[in-house]
């Protein structure tokens, strides 16, 4: 049993064997969804004999927000669901089941009337509040807190999440070029279909299996605390959300995207203050868990201004590829789409490195703390619009300005994503108290929500004939970015003190640099 257990513990490039499966999971999941993203916005631009919906662009990026921002806000409600009544595969299974009806709903607006579409984009977002967060959790399992291949192993997941998104939108690119819109669109059905098969007949099974090889039940089977009025506050949104869908439809209420992007963000942000006080004064937690608590608080914000930026990619980057990048290539014109494939392209050629890398320092006891990875991030990514400020100070004179500065400005995007999503993936993981690990989860994925709306709101403000703000908007962003640096190095001190107080748990080193 010992043998059997320590074979299937490292039988994945030295990893736990159901990463495998969630790793392809994960890839056909983000496939469906990074098949479809890059064409949204434009999709919505364009005109109606090009089959497009006409709309102005600060309301087509405002969508666009929205659509990402309220996919990754759901991932609270979600943990919450699977902590108190399905459990975290239950909730990943039925979470693909609904995203595969999104992606059949917005396949059938060609059929039908545009009414599908946004259906189809509100479907996604329920499905991926379930499917996000917990095969995250699930991932999180495979390991225990101070196993030096944790970091590691998120960083493998994570390349498992870019290879599906380098795919996708070069097909969906090619097909909705030559074929329409909603060829591009329906393919992410496909990929959401091969996800969930995946998961439902070997990723369940081998995670029973590995559990039971390491005598432990599969926590992911069961909820963390039943909880009996869960299926009616459930069902109880779900119908709420049908109402609200309904009068839309009807014509009986209007929405601005603009200003409901603008509102939610205010919102959001009170809302993620509210919740951590909420869970530090009223959930009954122990004092070195509420520590853990406050410092997960710190690098949500951090996260929430990285996404920020680094979010501006399908909205921002994608009408400046459009509008101002010389995209001809010996006679081939480069469809715009092909732009959101950089970024995933970097990540499979440097996260096996950084996975390496931060291995090799553990074992050294040399890794740099989590807080100086996301230092690093911020830093990289103000370096990344410090291109883009050049970029459009030259296209103010020359029109449009070579690929290179856009694929300079990805990569140094994607340089602070490898030392901040997969790091902080696992770090919540590691922090979070059990009563509430879905549900802190959820609240990571709530700074990627709050930089989504914000990086819809500022994509909105790139249009054809307005290069010449551009330049000073970028600066904007770089001035942002390097005051969050400073903030949290300034709060490093303070951040270790907390870390040094809570010494009834394995913690993570915060202070190895």
């Amino acid at each position: 049993m010992k043998y059997d257990f320590e074979k299937s513990d490292k039988a994945f490039f030295g990893h736990p064997k159901p990463l495998q499966t969630l790793f392809f999971t994960e890839l056909w999941e983000r496939f469906s969804y990074y098949g479809i993203r890059p064409l949204l916005v434009l999709y919505m631009i364009a005109m109606v004999n090009d089959g497009g919906l006409a709309l102005d662009r600060p309301t087509a990026a405002a969508i666009v927000g929205l659509f990402a921002g309220s996919m990754y806000l759901m991932t609270v409600f979600g943990g919450w669901v699977a902590d108190n009544w399905l459990g975290q595969a239950r909730a990943v299974w039925y979470g693909s089941i609904i995203i595969a009806l999104g992606h059949l709903s917005i396949a059938l607006t060609s059929v039908f009337n545009q009414s599908f579409f946004y259906l189809g984009l509100v479907l996604i977002v329920l499905g991926t509040g379930l499917f996000k967060t917990c095969i995250s959790v699930i991932v999180g399992t495979l390991y225990k807190a101070n196993d030096a291949r944790r970091d590691a192993g998120f960083s493998i997941f994570y390349m498992g999440i870019n290879m599906g998104s380098f795919i996708a939108p070069l097909i969906t690119g090619l097909l909705a070029k030559d074929h329409g819109w909603h060829l591009g669109f329906g393919i992410g059905g496909i990929g959401m279909l091969i996800a969930l098969l995946i998961f439902r007949f070997m990723a369940m099974p081998q995670l029973q299996t590995f559990n039971e090889l390491r005598q432990e039940a599969n926590s992911c089977s069961k909820p963390v605390v039943e909880n009996k009025n869960a299926p009616k506050i459930v069902f109880s949104f779900l119908f709420a959300v049908a109402v609200v869908i309904a009068l839309t439809f009807l014509g009986i209420i209007h929405i601005n995207p603009v200003a409901v992007a603008t509102y939610l963000t205010v919102g959001i942000s009170i809302g993620i203050i509210a919740y951590f006080a909420y869970l530090l004064l009223f959930l009954n937690l122990e004092q070195h868990e509420k520590f853990k608590i406050i410092i997960c608080f710190v690098l949500l914000a951090a996260s929430a201004l990285f996404w920020s930026a680094f979010e501006q990619k399908p909205t921002t980057f994608t009408l400046f590829a459009q509008d101002y990048t010389d995209r001809i290539v010996f006679g081939f014109e480069i469809p715009t789409v092909w732009f959101e494939s950089i970024n995933a392209l970097f990540i499979i050629i440097f996260a096996p490195v950084a996975a390496w890398l931060w291995a090799k320092l553990g074992k050294a006891n040399k890794d740099p703390s989590y807080i100086s990875k996301f230092i690093i991030a911020l830093l990289f990514a103000a370096g990344g619009f410090l291109l883009m400020s050049l970029a459009s100070h030259f296209a103010i004179h020359g029109g449009v300005v070579s690929p290179f500065w856009l694929v300079g400005t990805l990569f140094l995007l994607t340089i602070g994503e490898l030392c901040l999503s997969p790091i902080g993936l696992s770090t919540m993981t590691k922090l979070a108290p059990d009563v509430i690990r879905s549900q802190i989860m959820g609240l990571w994925f709530t700074g990627t929500a709050l930089g989504n709306l914000m990086a819809g709101l500022i994509g909105g403000q790139v249009s054809a004939d307005g290069i010449n703000h551009l330049p000073s908007l970028f600066m904007r962003c770089v001035l942002a970015l390097v005051i969050g640096a400073i903030v949290l190095f300034l709060l490093k001190k303070p951040m270790n003190k907390l870390m040094d107080k809570s010494t009834n748990k394995v913690q993570p080193d915060l202070e190895t640099i």
